[in-house]
Order: structure tokens, then sequence, then C-alpha cells
């Protein structure tokens, strides 16, 4: 669930759009979701960063932002988050529009399932301003928590009340735990959620399936000694005893 705090976050970002300019609440929300999509990116890319650093790797297993230059001149680095969110709020219109969203559109490469669905990306965000406020907004929600990303989705669905018009409904995560407990998925069972969402049920399918995995290879072991143990007759046993038994 939100917070309070995070709710009023939400109102305040969800206001500052409209009195931007942005009046079509789904426009709202594809601009919003888009700016969330770059932070986790950046996001990403920092752990990758953090990882090679503690490894003491060369280069990082998982680049998401290329070394060198775009094909406008500019500096992959100056794409991430972490870095236009300090930008003048001209200079970050100019770097979001001119090259953020086209990069974002070619991410994964040319004729992956990513760029297929990416390649209608759009920023629609008209002003300096308004950008250099939403950004500075969405930066102060926290994003930890993985069940945040869905309750604000939610919550913005709600906001414009076409939840149930969309048919877009988020299953609370203690009915996703109740069901997948009562499924008890193995690694070997086939999947298939074509609505998936946040992913709640894939996520917490993979949780139960590592823990039954490991309580399975425990009992086995304990199963397997137990039998070893028992099937060996003591030296006190006369063989006459052992065979009956």
């Amino acid at each position: 669930m939100l917070t309070g705090e995070i709710r009023s976050k939400v109102d305040a970002l969800w206001n500052a759009f409209w009195t931007g300019g942005i009046s079509n609440p789904l426009e709202v929300i594809e601009q919003i979701t888009y700016l969330l999509f770059l932070k986790r990116l950046d996001d990403l890319h920092t752990l990758e960063e953090n990882k090679a650093a503690r490894l003491k790797l060369k280069k990082l297993e998982r680049r998401i932002f290329p070394e060198g230059k775009d094909p406008k001149g500019r500096a992959y680095d100056d794409l991430r988050w972490s870095r236009f969110k300090h930008f003048e709020a001209k200079e970050m219109f100019e770097v979001v529009d001119q090259h953020v969203f086209p990069f974002l559109r070619t991410l994964g490469g040319d004729g992956s399932t990513y760029a297929h669905h990416m390649k209608d990306a759009r920023f629609t965000i008209p002003t300096p301003a308004l950008l250099a406020k939403v950004v500075a907004m969405i930066d102060g929600v926290p994003m930890e928590d993985r069940d945040t990303k869905g309750d604000l989705y939610e919550y913005m669905l709600g906001k414009i009340a076409s939840a149930g018009q969309n048919g877009q409904f988020r299953t609370p995560r203690h009915i996703v735990q109740l069901m997948v407990e009562l499924v008890r998925p193995v690694p070997t069972d086939i999947m298939c959620d074509p609505a998936s969402g946040t992913c709640g049920f894939p996520w917490r399918s993979v949780n139960i399936s590592a823990g039954t995995t490991r309580k399975s290879s425990a009992t086995r072991n304990s199963g397997t000694t137990s039998t070893t143990a028992s099937s060996t007759p003591s030296t006190s046993t006369p063989p006459c005893s052992a065979s009956a038994a």
C-alpha cells in the first residue's frame, strides 16, 4: 500500500502535469511511465558499476548505457537519470527530447522485442520548466520496494476512474501469495501469465519454487541418510534377524 506521503507526492506530480498543459490523463501516465523507466535504467547501470568495482572487473558485465557518444555527439553518460537531473532546465529538456528518447527507441538493438514496442515512444512534456519540476518530483518518490511500482500505477489509474473501464486490475499481494502457495510450482513447471502486469504471480512463483526445491533437496538428503543407516545391520544384530527384517 502507498503511504500518505507517497500519495501526496503523486497528487502533486499529477497536478504539475495538469497545470503545465497536459490534460489528457492517459498521456500523463504515459510520460510518468517513461520517466520512471529511465530512472530504473540508471539504477540498474549503477548496480552493474558497483558490482564491477567490488569484483575489480575491467568492464561491466551488462552495460545499459554505452561508452562514448550517441549519433548526435552527446555523451551516453549524459543520458542517465543521475546526470541529466542536475542539468539546467533548458539543457535537460534538450537532452531528454533530442537524445534520451531516440536512445530509448533503439535500446536492445534493431529487431528486438523491446525495440518493436518502444519504436513509438514519444516525449510530449511541453516545456523545460515542467520537465525539471516533474523530474525533481519523481526523484523524490521512493521506488525501492517492488510492490510500490504496481501500487503507484493502480493509484494513478484510480485517479482517472478508469481502472474498471480499461480492465486493469492488480491482484493484492496476499492473494497472490495464497494462490501460489496452493499451486506449489516447481522449477520444471511451465507458466503462462499473458496479463502479468507487474509480474506478481511469476515473481512469487519463482520464490516459492526456489524454496520448494531447497526443502525437497534437504528432505531427500535427510531421507537418504536415514534409509542408509537403517538398512545397514548393526554388528550386534544376528544375520537371521537382519534377513528376516
